[in-house]
């Protein structure tokens, strides 16, 4: 057979054939050619000698592969990780500079676009797309609803700092056996057989009855959780009020945490840091958010370290994701019957990580409009740090007046 007729062959089939096919082929046409078929369709074809070689070996050894394989496991380009195995620790470590690769980071976030981060990687000496930015990041644990959680509010230009700032503080208190929580107020509920969002299993066409309106029931009315959650026990802690939530009721809701769950976890311990959304009941201008928490400080003698999120990055805070999501999903399509029933499906709430959660009704009241005055702030033991000081401060004990 001359080169132009296999020339020819290989035209013809080329289109229908894939790699392994094509190699088979080229291995068979070599053999039945005999001595000089190797060269010969390597001429004719451009498939590389070794290729045809290995074709060769394939055929003698009675070799298969299977109908739905054409390579070996693990055949084919080498993905970029393999190929780079510093990209994924770089990217973790642009995204988040304190927990490179760390997938129980205290807190992951990220608000720098795929092509930002792209162009970073490949300033550092990596070649890499956005679209593997993304795939290696969705594979991480993170997802698009980071990036659009930074438009909720005004971008501030230290709102990354501050995130670093937060872990780091995070990081410091865990390393010293101390605790770090995060607090935050979920929506409030109304008391009541009311529709409650999602579904449950129940026989089929017999739903639960519940009122077509969502009117307060003054006699029973709303539910305010406020909760607390431990960033290193994975336990949480939330306070079922019934009055209004106040920077008292918030506080309180934190020494009944203390009491219960934090000190018998953290004997001995001298600090405790607590992280908070910028707004409501603990943001970091109310003034009895930090009266009260001077009292708590008093009456423990820990020394206090708050740490507000920007503003607009509420969704950011750990306990969004880490605790207050579980409790809502197992309480969906459950109608709210009654405080105790929100308390019993609060505190049964658990996840495969081993999250574990305590609940109580907290029957106090906690009247609006009750103001410190400057007389009073200036008694407070308080001491801002040095980065953003509107945002972090330390609380430490002293003595002082209580309010009448």
């Amino acid at each position: 057979m001359d080169i132009e007729t296999l020339q020819a062959k290989f035209a013809a089939l080329a289109p229908a054939l894939m790699e392994r096919s094509r190699r088979l082929w080229a291995a068979t046409e070599a053999l039945a050619l005999g001595h000089g078929g190797i060269v010969l369709v390597e001429r004719a074809t451009g498939i590389s000698r070794s290729t045809v070689v290995r074709g060769i070996r394939e055929v003698n050894s009675g070799e298969t592969l299977g109908t739905e394989r054409t390579r070996r496991p693990g055949g084919g380009r080498k993905s970029a990780l393999d190929k780079d195995g510093m990209l994924l620790a770089d990217l973790e470590g642009l995204v988040e500079p304190t927990a490179s690769g760390d997938p129980e980071s205290p807190l992951r976030w990220t608000s720098k676009s795929v092509r930002r981060l792209a162009a970073e990687l490949g300033a550092m000496g990596h070649s890499v797309s956005h679209r593997l930015v993304a795939d290696l990041l969705n594979a991480s644990g993170y997802s698009l609803q980071a990036n659009r959680k930074t438009r909720e509010g005004p971008s501030h230009p230290d709102r990354d700092a501050q995130f670093r700032y937060i872990n780091e503080q995070v990081r410091r208190h865990q390393k010293k056996h101390q605790p770090a929580i995060s607090v935050d107020t979920k929506k409030k509920k109304l008391v009541g057989d009311f529709k409650n969002a999602g579904r449950e299993w129940r026989p089929k066409g017999d739903p639960e009855p519940v009122r077509v309106h969502d009117f307060l029931i003054p006699e029973q009315g709303k539910a305010i959780p406020y909760g607390i959650y431990d960033l290193k026990r994975n336990e949480g802690w939330v306070s079922v009020g019934i009055d209004h939530d106040t920077a008292s009721f918030a506080v309180n809701a934190i020494r009944r945490w203390w009491k219960v769950m934090g000190r018998p976890a953290y004997r001995g311990a001298a600090f405790v840091l607590i992280t908070a959304d910028a707004g409501g009941s603990n943001g970091p201008r109310i003034r009895m958010w930090k009266w009260e928490l001077q009292r708590f400080a008093n009456r423990t003698g820990l020394s206090i370290t708050v740490c507000h999120f920007p503003p607009g990055t509420s969704k950011w805070n750990k306990i969004e994701h880490r605790l207050f999501s579980y409790i809502a999903v197992n309480w969906r399509g459950k109608p709210l019957f009654s405080l105790a029933a929100i308390v019993s499906l609060i505190s049964s709430t658990t996840t495969q990580s081993g999250l574990r959660v305590r609940s109580e009704i907290d029957q106090g009241r906690y009247p609006k409009g009750i103001e410190i005055t400057d007389e009073q702030m200036a008694t407070l033991n308080l001491k801002p740090h040095l980065f953003h000081g509107d945002w972090n401060l330390l609380i430490r004990l002293t003595h002082l007046t209580q309010p009448a």
